[in-house]
């Protein structure tokens, strides 16, 4: 055979090297689901992989090592077969690779992957690296056990093999950025499909932006209209360029009087990119804060970014009271939203007078908090400056249920949960800590803290953890953030001994089951991703 490889010993190595990629691959969901909360940024994905506690790149090293012994072992028991020892060898591979697989299964995502096309292209492009680099590996390995030709080494030339588990995040991370030069330009054709078609439409746009209350507000206003036009709006909290083209390319704009597109940003230019994509008639801005500091960098950016919107505005622009004055030299007309009064909030609702048109009324809404009545009162100007009357308005408003992880209400045996999970901002948490001291009986709260905050996050956390004295039970959940947070609760005077930290979720609601009591009411609050 000499040097090279025979026709048999290379089926061999491409017959493995496809064992490899295919578990390789089925090892990989829980990090693929992990690189999509990334927002497929590779960078992004290695820090949290990296991140202490995460335990990613341990359970793979635990894997590699699992498979390198038992490989050894079994591989020398079946010495006598000559070079089909590596082979049998390999059985433990796909044992422990198998148990791997099982035990990723078990531990399941907060945020759960999303098998799109996307997703599925991406699974494929991972399943031929890996292959390919398997493929190379294994030729390597069997080239070098013909040159050298020592008994030992062919016996156990598969067990160098089990370094493939370690670099299963880089070859992701490489996956990701070869499926980009196919999933960036035909992400550009499909947006600018959206553009087009937009462009061609009758219906009117409306923006809305905001550091929050984007997706709270985008629903009140599509309950509001929807009593006299028909609505058409981006889903959940789709907010990116692609979420407004997935909603725009997939319905008959035809059909609809009206498009209310949620935009989000992290970088000064998102909202000018949307605003490229669906030009706003109309603009909302919920309201402005420290949020995601982290990529804006500072609070003037912030500003920068959201008033983006108000320079593509064609019609007018609706502000929240407490933000207008970032923008007194608004480019188009607009209005400050004043229209909300004498605000009632408890446990059971809120409620408050809408004044439009020189008209007043009464609106209850089982919404909980004040912010919400502001919320309301943004939605609603807008919604009368579209001809929609103030008694459709406040019955739209009155007919309002929650949003989901915002603030929900759920009652199970006596006991209030409030989800507010999708929480991540400074005022959003105070608004939801003043919600849960509006109950009675014992007030419990679930939180990892607050991200995305730049060099205020330790701050920001501190002085929240000093808000959370005077409560029954605070639960900090994880490592990223609870130092501040219980600093804080500390150094306001909060009970040691009604503070508790758990690594993860599951196990602060593994305390609740065996603390929780009718009467009681808990508030999760920002259940962090779990890129964080």
């Amino acid at each position: 055979m000499g040097i090279f490889i025979s026709v048999e010993k290379t089926v061999e190595c491409i017959l493995i090297a496809l064992c490899f990629g295919a578990l390789l691959t089925m090892s990989s969901v829980k990090l693929l689901g992990a690189l999509q909360g990334c927002n497929y940024r590779s960078g992004k994905l290695m820090r949290w992989a990296a991140k202490r506690n995460n335990m990613s790149f341990e359970r793979l090293t635990l894997l590699g090592l699992l498979c390198a012994l038992s490989s050894a072992i079994v591989s020398l028991c079946f010495s006598f077969a000559g070079g089909w020892a590596a082979i049998v060898g390999l059985v433990p591979y796909a044992v422990f690779f198998g148990l791997y697989i099982y035990a990723d299964g078990k531990i399941a995502l907060r945020v759960p992957a999303v098998r799109t096309k996307r997703f599925k292209r991406l699974e494929g492009v991972l399943f031929f690296v890996c292959a390919v680099i398997s493929y190379v590996l294994i030729t390597l390995l069997n080239f070098a056990a013909e040159v050298w030709g020592a008994q030992l080494f062919t016996v156990l030339r598969y067990c160098p093999l089990a370094v493939l588990p370690l670099l299963l995040i880089p070859m992701i991370c490489l996956s990701n950025e070869l499926a980009k030069i196919y999933e960036v330009p035909h992400n550009r054709t499909y947006i600018k499909k959206a553009t087009q078609k937009l462009a061609s439409s009758k219906i009117t746009v409306v923006g809305i932006t905001g550091s929050y209350g984007k997706t709270s507000t985008k629903n009140i206003l599509f309950a509001m209209l929807g009593k006299k036009y028909r609505v058409l709006s981006t889903p959940r909290s789709h907010n990116t360029p692609i979420g407004i083209a997935l909603a725009v390319n997939a319905n008959d704009l035809s059909g609809f009087d009206i498009f209310i597109a949620e935009m989000g940003a992290r970088n000064v230019g998102d909202i000018a990119e949307l605003c490229e994509i669906c030009p706003p008639d109309y603009s909302v801005i919920t309201g402005i804060c420290a949020q995601h500091l982290e990529t804006f960098e500072s609070l003037d950016n912030i500003i920068r970014a959201k008033g983006e919107i108000l320079s593509a505005t064609k019609n007018k622009a609706f502000l929240a009271a407490d933000c207008a004055d970032y923008f007194k030299n608004c480019p188009c007309p607009f209005e400050v939203c004043s229209c909300v009064s004498e605000v009632e909030a408890s446990a059971e609702g809120t409620s408050f007078m809408l004044t439009l048109g020189g008209e007043s009324v009464r609106v209850k809404t089982k919404l909980l908090g004040a912010h919400c009545a502001y919320n309301i009162g943004l939605a609603a100007s807008l919604a009368f400056e579209l001809g929609v009357s103030l008694a459709d308005i406040a019955a739209a408003a009155e007919g309002l249920e929650f949003v989901e992880h915002r603030l929900q209400l759920t009652k199970s045996n006596g006991i209030n949960i409030l989800d507010d999970g999708y929480n991540a901002n400074v005022k959003g948490a105070r608004a939801a800590l003043d919600v849960l001291r509006s109950f009675g009986g014992r007030k419990i709260i679930v939180t990892p803290g607050i991200v995305e905050l730049g060099i205020l996050e330790e701050k920001e956390n501190r002085q929240f953890g000093e808000l959370l004295a005077g409560l029954d039970l605070v639960i900090l959940v994880g490592d990223t953030l609870v130092t501040p947070v219980k600093d804080g609760y500390l150094s306001a005077g909060g009970d040691p001994e009604k503070l508790m930290v758990r690594q993860t979720l599951k196990d602060a609601q593994a305390v609740l089951r065996s603390e929780l009591a009718t009467g009681d009411t808990v508030l999760f609050l920002n259940d962090l991703p779990d890129i964080y």
